[in-house]
């Protein structure tokens, strides 16, 4: 009878790295698991002493059906907002929920507006380029602004539409609106696009609020001021 071939067994040294690799990976899980819970358990703890603000924060945590990963990144935005309302610096704080933004100084609301929050989605083209657009969640700080500039239509707002780009972009004044705030990865607060640009609503991913109230708060908002969103 032939003697059938065994397959050779890996050496001591990789079964032993592979259980380090496998018990780092468990330990790393578990202490990020551990920051979490104990941040939820912060939140969601009964204090009849607690802020009105805190409160509210806590009530709709509790009715959101989160995954984990959403669920960190409502409390990180939500948490650093809870900070800020301790400070005595302007900021400003987006309620998806709520569909409102406030700009603030500490505690204090000096100014409130409704805001249209862009859905997120991904853009596919003809030629099988794609962008993505994500809810945006978290605290940021202000990039930059623009007011009174020129706006070349992006590829992937033709792609939207169905269409393809032309050879020659036409240059929109104010395109995204006449007032932008400029946040992390090219997000945006702006304002409504005037009628002659192909956005008519909030850019996808990003967040529209109405001329007015940006005007107001227009001269307040710099490369220092934050922006919390949850």
């Amino acid at each position: 009878m032939r003697e059938r071939r065994r397959s050779p067994r890996p050496p001591l040294w990789l079964n032993l790295l592979l259980l380090v690799i496998a018990a780092g990976t468990f330990v790393f899980a578990r202490i990020q698991r551990d920051v979490i819970d104990e941040k939820t358990a912060l939140l969601f703890k009964p204090n009849e002493n607690s802020p009105a603000e805190l409160n509210r924060v806590r009530d709709e945590l509790a009715k959101m059906d989160l995954t984990r990963e959403q669920l960190a990144k409502e409390l990180d935005g939500r948490m650093q907002y809870l900070q800020s309302l301790r400070g005595s610096q302007f900021y400003l704080a987006i309620d998806t929920a709520r569909r409102k933004m406030q700009f603030r100084f500490g505690p204090s609301i000096v100014r409130e507006c409704d805001v249209q929050v862009g859905e997120g989605r991904t853009i596919k083209a003809a030629d099988g380029r794609t962008w993505t657009f994500v809810p945006l969640k978290g605290g940021f700080t202000v990039i930059g602004k623009e007011s009174d500039y020129a706006w070349s239509v992006p590829d992937w707002l033709y792609a939207m539409e169905g269409q393809r780009p032309p050879a020659r972009r036409p240059a929109i004044a104010n395109g995204l609106g006449k007032y932008v705030v400029v946040l992390h990865n090219n997000y945006i607060i702006h304002t409504p696009p005037p009628p002659d640009s192909p956005l008519q609503g909030p850019k996808p991913g990003s967040f529209l609020i109405p001329e007015a109230d940006m005007a107001a708060i227009w001269p307040r908002i710099s490369k220092e001021t934050r922006v919390y969103i949850f």
